[in-house]
């Protein structure tokens, strides 16, 4: 058996702490369903915590300095936006649960930690799985999450990176403010027809599908996609959603900012912020995560400024 790390151990204490901690807090606002489900949540994180402190004989009295950011941002969160983002969290929280403890069991199997992972994986699927899921399923639109950060994210990025060509070929912040702010509607339009198209071709085949299980006496097995919402909503939602995250290079400029620093910085923070909530519900390593965007940003900054020079140098495009 591998020699089990100490930071891992007392990265499983902290954590069950912490989900502990946060559950508590969130009780002290919640009501009807989700403080239901929060009273049946408590009791196994209290399981959970005493039960690790005990496999590794270590005592921990508080949470560190990261997670109190983390659990600030979420009672925060949670209190701003309702009952809506405690269910979000929730699942956001039992999918990082599982994916931790799916990854140290792989691990560590063969030995007495793997037995004792395997232990709390059964009562994450058995109970906390089973009521975060049905708690979520009736109140979160999965579709409409994604939609909503896929379109301001790209936004985002690509006006980001329109800005920068813009920057390398135009001495103008009119122009560019004028053409950034163009090219912005038009892709918030594109973004909402193209949404709104795959949207309604789901629809369709979707409705193909059941009316073949219904003929074949097969309803039963019939998939039970969830399609809420009209498509004219989900297009006009991923439109919106993409015009706000083009605002943000574009804001910069509009305030009186000439260089391109200020539309780099503030898309940068943005983008760090969209990346950690993202990684937050979707369980993806947060470094990771937001690496990953960064460098998809410097990608798009770097060929836009550099096809705003070549088309300044071998056109003269100068205005």
């Amino acid at each position: 058996m591998p020699d089990i790390d100490p930071r891992l151990a007392r990265s499983l204490i902290l954590d069950e702490l912490f989900d502990l901690t946060l559950y508590r807090r969130l009780r002290e606002t919640a009501a009807g369903e989700a403080r239901n489900v929060l009273d049946r949540l408590i009791p196994v994180e209290v399981k959970h915590f005493h039960f690790w402190q005990s496999f590794f004989k270590t005592t921990v009295d508080g949470l560190d300095y990261p997670r109190r950011i983390k659990l600030a941002a979420a009672v925060a969160f949670c209190r701003l936006f309702g009952p809506s983002a405690i269910h979000l969290v929730l699942e956001a929280i039992e999918i990082h649960g599982v994916q931790k403890y799916l990854d140290v069991w792989e691990a560590y199997k063969d030995g007495p930690l793997g037995q004792a992972v395997r232990d709390i994986l059964e009562d994450e699927f058995r109970h906390e799985d089973a009521l975060v899921s049905g708690l979520a399923a009736r109140k979160i639109n999965p579709e409409r999450i994604r939609s909503l950060f896929l379109g301001f994210n790209d936004g985002l990025v690509e006006i980001l990176g329109a800005v920068s060509g813009f920057f390398a070929a135009f001495d103008n912040r009119s122009t560019i403010l004028m053409a950034g702010a163009t090219v912005s509607v038009a892709g918030a339009i594109s973004m909402a027809a193209g949404a709104y198209l795959a949207s309604s071709s789901e629809r369709e085949i979707e409705k193909i599908e059941r009316g073949k299980a219904a003929f074949l006496d097969q309803a039963s097995r019939a998939s039970r996609a969830a399609m809420e919402g009209h498509p004219w909503g989900l297009g006009l939602l991923v439109g919106v959603s993409y015009f706000l995250g083009a605002l943000i290079p574009l804001l910069p400029v509009a305030a009186g900012f000439s260089g391109l620093f200020f539309s780099l910085l503030s898309s940068g923070t943005m983008i760090i912020i969209v990346s950690a909530l993202l990684s937050f519900l979707s369980g993806m390593e947060i470094r990771r995560r937001i690496l990953t965007n960064l460098l998809v940003m410097a990608a798009a900054v770097g060929v836009s400024y550099a096809i705003g020079e070549l088309a300044k140098a071998v056109w003269g495009v100068r205005i």
